[in-house]
């Protein structure tokens, strides 16, 4: 069993771990649909894929998070971008290698890639 003080230096240490992940008003959030029918659709290696690019990139100012439902399933996977002062795009039916493009052409090139678009389905 652990004493008190462990207990008080994990418990520290963890909110410091907590801190680093804290996002602010200038961070673009990503955000992966990683309910049932996102899992089941692919929507892990979509996630694997985008933490994975953001970070070997040092996309410092992004930040890649996973949801729950996010109520489209017949969409799934299902990848939300939402940047400061900007409307959110909703991108739909994602890969990993459309993920990686989204990375290259709107995190980092500023276009929305449409194509992959929740707008281009209808």
């Amino acid at each position: 069993m652990k004493s008190l003080e462990e207990l008080k230096a994990i418990r520290e240490r963890m909110q410091g771990q907590v801190g680093l992940r804290s996002e602010d008003e200038t961070q673009t959030r990503v955000v992966v649909g990683m309910a049932t029918c996102g899992i089941a659709s692919g929507a892990r290696p979509v996630l694997n894929a985008l933490s994975e690019i953001v970070q070997t990139k040092g996309l410092s100012n992004v930040a890649v998070t996973q949801t729950g439902c996010i109520g489209l399933c017949q969409y799934e996977p299902i990848v939300e971008v939402m940047e400061p002062g900007k409307e959110k795009v909703t991108y739909v039916k994602m890969t990993a290698e459309k993920a990686a493009e989204v990375v290259e052409q709107h995190l980092i090139g500023g276009t929305v890639v449409a194509k992959y678009t929740l707008n281009s389905i209808e």
